[in-house]
């Protein structure tokens, strides 16, 4: 982990965290909520061993990346360009891109906004999610589940922040950390995540080392990292233009059957019987791993690794 290289480059207005090793084709990893880079460290060992050089931002809000204050900064096409103007800073211009969760939904977004910046691309948890014209994001899923639905939750600036101070961050971590398998978290209000209780043994994949480097880079708090959730219905508005676009990047996904994205309303039928491959032309694989949760490329790193090298190969 020592290898592993840290920098601070000036992009889209913020300072961005970056970290580095290897050299070779550059894969792009997008982290999702509530991480950090640290949540590649296997792939980002694994494939700069191989020939790769492997390159994890914090993205905006997080770690040690500037936080704006406003959700409003954290429209997709906030996070996108970004990372374009990371490419640019870094003088690569295409890469191999990896997301999971929230870095997935800015992953299928870069394929979708500059595809010539993409060479192909892997994709964890989150499948593309097609662009309802008639319902706004986070609407639609609070039509489906109701009030009480996390994302929905996590809209009121300040609400779920007090929720999450209920506990110091590294055991509020431990908390989210498993707290996404099977059905989406519906929590209401009075009750909130401060009701789950922390695991008393933490799944093999994770250490109290690992939670601690975490936690310390969250020192600044969540806000940075919910606003993705509260800006996504400013991005559903802004992406009007691209209702009914394809992602036609070559894609691999992978998803956990135990992952509450493979949960939601129609996910399983939208992934297997076609939808997906409409929307994603280019899409070659779709892997469901048995017994795999939302935290995949932690939980599962040399077979997430293993499947990212195998994929990649194919296009150097």
């Amino acid at each position: 982990m020592e290898k592993i290289e840290h920098s601070t480059i000036s992009t889209n207005g913020i300072n961005m965290h970056v970290a580095s090793i290897g050299t070779g084709p550059v894969v792009l990893f997008l982290h999702g909520f509530p991480e950090i880079w640290y949540s590649w460290r296997h792939q980002m060992l694994y494939l700069s061993s191989r020939g790769y050089r492997a390159i994890a931002p914090d993205l905006r809000g997080y770690g040690d990346s500037d936080a704006p204050p406003s959700p409003a900064a954290y429209t997709v096409h906030h996070i996108v360009g970004d990372l374009v103007g990371l490419l640019d800073h870094l003088g690569v211009g295409q890469v191999l891109l990896v997301g999971h969760d929230w870095g997935a939904f800015v992953a299928w977004h870069f394929g979708l906004f500059r595809p010539d910046r993409v060479k192909a691309m892997v994709n964890l948890s989150v499948p593309f999610l097609r662009r309802n014209p008639q319902v706004k994001f986070v609407q639609g899923f609070r039509l489906f589940y109701g009030d009480n639905f996390y994302m929905w939750r996590f809209q009121e600036p300040g609400e779920a922040e007090e929720d999450f101070g209920a506990d110091d961050t590294a055991t509020l971590l431990k908390k989210l950390y498993t707290s996404f398998s099977g059905e989406p978290p519906c929590l209401p209000k009075e009750v909130g995540f401060r009701s789950i209780k922390a695991p008393e043994t933490l799944p093999s994949w994770l250490s109290e080392e690992d939670i601690n480097y975490c936690a310390a880079k969250f020192s600044k708090g969540f806000t940075g990292g919910l606003n993705y959730y509260r800006a996504a219905d400013i991005s559903w508005e802004l992406t009007a233009p691209w209702s009914g676009a394809q992602v036609k990047v070559p894609t691999k996904f992978i998803i956990g059957d135990q992952d509450c994205t493979y949960f939601f309303p129609g996910i399983k039928e939208y992934m297997h019987k076609g939808g997906f491959k409409q929307d994603v032309p280019a899409l070659e694989e779709v892997v469901v791993i048995e017994g795999a949760d939302h935290f995949i490329n932690q939980s599962r790193p040399e077979e997430i690794s293993a499947h990212i090298y195998d994929f990649f190969n194919k296009f150097n």
